[in-house]
């Protein structure tokens, strides 16, 4: 990472953040636990920050065995090679805004790393507006043998983790269990990586995790940030999380050999469009709000204006409420308010900013305004 930021121009710098855990789960010992993460400034909108990452710890089949050969290759050094070709390619380029490239530390024992990470930002008021986890991302093949070299799964919750009870109750009363931030941007993910440029699908899942599995994105859920996993489209577990050994004629253990880099490699151009066009899009609209002081069979939607220097203007957007991708959408110019003459109460509504390059940023979910 020194070496990316060497030939930035200055844009990125390099270090170490550590901090000491005390004995806790799974950790038998007062430990220090340390996070490798670059940071390439934004030339514009600096103050909006994207957040890449993978965990460089690893595991056997006994979690507190610190002493057996562990070589993690899909679990996560994966992960981590695509944080850093990201920061790689783009540490000699100018984002408009901040991207964060992380190599963390203590995920197998409990999200550690990743958790103090996602506490400095949230303590230091750094607007986080997304974070990608890379986690188990180099192969392509599933237990069974059967190969899908072209697609990455993307877990993205609906109701959020950091839910309070006020906001449980807006939404039971109006409904957006699919248009948590995440969702949104699992949808922009989507849109901009699934392509013949990464030629890659995305197979985004509606769910926060894997069952009895979680990874370094939900500490940032935990903030209240919006994030999201990124996961090889089937697993298999013979090599992940096992003792190197050989049983039956079977190899078992997380090793070199049975990664695919080329389908990693492919992981790592979806990264980088969703990362690279989220950076320069506009950030999602702030305080969207829907209005329903007024019983009416018209929708009056408002939000306030970005400050970015190249902003040009606002779509809404809408969709059944049955539908999962939005499918309609109504170009409005740059304005703050927009009445539509659909009934609020059978569609969903959202905003999404547009600059002046065409590019949209991720949709912001209106929340009723009395």
């Amino acid at each position: 990472m020194r070496s990316y930021a060497a030939g930035s121009g200055g844009r990125m710098t390099a270090e170490l953040q550590s901090y000491v855990q005390e004995p806790a789960s799974r950790i038998p010992t007062a430990t220090r636990i340390t996070n490798v993460v670059a940071t390439l400034r934004g030339s514009v909108t600096p103050e909006r920050v994207y957040v890449v990452s993978g965990h460089y710890d690893s595991r056997v089949t006994d979690v507190m065995d610190a002493t057996s050969d562990a070589p993690g290759a899909d679990d996560d050094a994966s992960g981590v090679a695509v944080a850093m070709e990201l920061a790689r390619v783009m540490a000699k380029r100018r984002p408009a805004s901040t991207i964060v490239f992380a190599a963390v530390a203590g995920e197998e024992q409990g999200l550690y790393g990743a958790a103090h990470m996602a506490s400095r930002f949230k303590a230091a008021g750094t607007d986080v507006q997304a974070m990608f986890t890379n986690d188990i991302v180099g192969s392509s093949k599933a237990d069974d043998g059967t190969k899908d070299p072209y697609t990455i799964r993307l877990f993205a919750e609906g109701v959020p983790t950091s839910e309070t009870p006020e906001q449980a109750a807006t939404r039971r009363s109006v409904g957006g269990e699919n248009d948590s931030p995440s969702r949104q941007l699992a949808r922009f993910v989507r849109d901009a990586g699934d392509n013949s440029a990464t030629g890659m699908h995305v197979r985004v899942v509606y769910r926060r995790d894997r069952y009895r599995r979680g990874g370094d994105h939900i500490p940032f859920l935990e903030q209240g940030y919006a994030a999201a996993r990124f996961t090889e489209p089937a697993e298999d577990f013979a090599h992940q999380h096992q003792d190197v050994r050989v049983e039956g004629g079977k190899q078992f253990g997380d090793l070199p050999e049975f990664c695919d880099f080329p389908f990693t490699a492919r992981v790592a151009r979806v990264n980088a469009a969703a990362l690279w066009t989220l950076a320069q899009a506009p950030a999602a609209p702030r305080n969207a709000r829907i209005l329903t002081a007024a019983l009416t069979n018209s929708t009056e939607l408002t939000w306030t204006r970005g400050s970015e220097p190249d902003l040009v203007g606002y779509e809404v957007v809408w969709r059944e409420t049955t539908a999962p991708e939005w499918t309609h959408v109504i170009p409005v110019g740059d304005v703050t308010s927009h009445e539509v003459d659909l009934s609020k109460d059978n569609v969903f509504f959202g905003v999404r900013g547009v600059n002046r390059a065409g590019l949209r940023g991720p949709v912001a979910f209106p929340l009723p305004q009395v």
